[in-house]
């Protein structure tokens, strides 16, 4: 059975909130999943999933609301997601804001898996709940689904809905489907194919409110530096890569020093990512590259900048860099995608 893994502090408190508004008891709540008070004080704090699952099933069961996931995602603030929430709440546009989920979702939790899909006129919001027990994953899809419009709607400051909302299960018996159709504004629809909101084009390019694209780097580089410290699961080729995005903040590292983050020689280092089928370049290059687009297509840094951010000691190096990986200088990369 695939272990469940952990889910941070403020990603609990939503919940908290509604069982509050609905008069229960905050200590027989916390008591019966087994969470300590100072556990809520750290939002840094990370607790196993199985006591996010003993919470949400508790409240479930005894607050009266069955839909207990989808009225607590009102409860939603920035620091719901930790920093992710902050990153989003500072991209420039609603369809940045999307694309920065995928990547740092792991701060928030364990709980699941976004993902991103196009359709002719339309993408779809995914997202893939890793709890099987049916009533918490019913509650979790729900929350996170409703969670994300209603922080969408108010970092872009709209009251716009989806085309459609998706649900994988069967609409609950006790339940009518305005109950759902109130929260989401539009048609929502079960037993279907995933879980997911049916977001129309245009409102990718919707402004938010309070972009800051310096506050947004330096968010980033947070969440990074937070997410290498998540990677103990992880195979070793992506805890390298991991090490490796940290540490091309202070220059190009040696490899030694790579190896050393693990307690290995070079040589077994490499051994042990030869039998993985990559290598250190091979690892250090894709990296490199991911960044580099990244930075390309979603700050305004010069491109020496760029090079300098990714250990490279001169501007020609990473021109001929980036155009062996992508068939184009970086200024060719980054004019193509922006006007494409």
């Amino acid at each position: 059975m695939q272990p469940l893994g952990y889910t941070s502090v403020p990603a609990l408190i939503k919940y908290l909130r509604h069982a509050e508004h609905l008069g229960l008891d905050p200590a027989a709540t916390l008591a019966a999943a087994g969470i300590r008070p100072e556990d809520l004080a750290d939002n840094g704090k990370r607790l196993p999933s199985e006591v996010h699952e003993r919470l949400l099933g508790h409240l479930a069961r005894t607050s009266g609301d069955p839909l207990f996931g989808l009225h607590a995602a009102r409860y939603v603030q920035p620091g719901s997601w930790s920093v992710l929430g902050y990153i989003t709440m500072n991209c420039a546009t609603l369809g940045e804001a999307m694309s920065r989920i995928a990547p740092y979702e792991k701060l928030v939790g364990d709980m699941g898996v976004s993902r991103i899909e196009a359709d002719a006129d339309l993408v779809r919001m995914v997202w893939s709940c890793r709890h099987q027990d049916p009533l918490i994953r019913r509650h979790m899809v729900e929350n996170v689904l409703a969670s994300w419009l209603l922080y969408a709607r108010w970092i872009a400051d709209m009251q716009r809905s989806p085309r459609e909302v998706w649900f994988e299960h069967a609409l609950p018996a006790e339940t009518e489907i305005d109950a759902y159709e109130e929260v989401f504004g539009c048609p929502v629809r079960f037993e279907q194919p995933c879980s997911a909101l049916l977001v129309p084009l245009d409102y990718l390019v919707l402004p938010l409110r309070q972009a800051d694209a310096n506050l947004l780097r330096t968010l980033e580089e947070h969440a990074l530096a937070l997410m290498a410290g998540l990677d103990d699961d992880e195979p070793l080729p992506q805890r390298v890569k991991n090490a490796l995005r940290l540490l091309l903040k202070d220059g190009l590292p040696r490899k030694e020093r790579v190896a050393e983050k693990f307690s290995m020689t070079v040589r077994t280092l490499q051994r042990h990512l030869q039998n993985a089928g990559t290598s250190y370049q091979q690892i250090l290059d894709e990296l490199r590259q991911e960044l580099a687009e990244h930075y390309l297509l979603r700050s305004d840094l010069p491109i020496q900048d760029i090079a300098f951010y990714l250990g490279f000691t001169e501007s020609r190096s990473f021109h001929r860099s980036f155009k062996a990986w992508t068939g184009q200088t970086p200024g060719e990369f980054r004019e193509a995608r922006r006007h494409g």
